[in-house]
């Protein structure tokens, strides 16, 4: 994986890594990597893909109610590994390798997740507006942003 440079999220982090919101300090960014894998990370996916797939046999809980979807599935067993080496790089200080499905949890649709992105951000808008003065209110620059680096 990679890291994406991407100025509008510059902006929008160095706005959100300081925002004093009354009763408190909202300290967050948003970062892009590429899925593709290297050196590093693709041992560290090897690994991961082999002790899933050996877990298997006990797991304790069912397949299918996994957050990331079914782990007979090489896609719900990727989008696991490259939620964990995502982790690996925005805090290279810790090791996520651990974590399994139960560790996360799974929106119910993009919309749901917006909801509650914009609803927790509601007092930061409202800052940005006053701050950074600029028509395009925080959330539509946050949205407009992720969908440019998915899209």
């Amino acid at each position: 994986m990679k890291f994406l440079e991407y100025t509008p999220l510059a902006r929008i982090n160095a706005f959100l890594s300081h925002v004093d919101v009354g009763g408190c300090m909202i300290q967050g960014g948003l970062e892009a990597y590429s899925c593709k894998l290297a050196g590093v990370d693709k041992k560290l996916s090897r690994s991961l893909e082999q002790e899933v797939v050996d877990s298997l046999a006990y797991l304790p809980f069912d397949l299918s109610t996994s957050p990331v979807g079914s782990l007979s599935s090489t896609a719900s067993r990727r989008t696991l590994i490259y939620l964990i080496l995502t982790l690996n790089h925005m805090y290279p200080d810790y090791d996520f390798s651990m974590l399994r499905p139960q560790h996360f949890i799974k929106e119910h649709g993009v919309f749901a997740a917006k909801q509650k992105i914009d609803v927790s951000l509601v007092e930061a808008s409202k800052i940005w507006f006053t701050e950074v003065g600029e028509e395009t209110t925080l959330m539509d620059s946050i949205w407009n942003a992720i969908d440019e680096m998915v899209f």
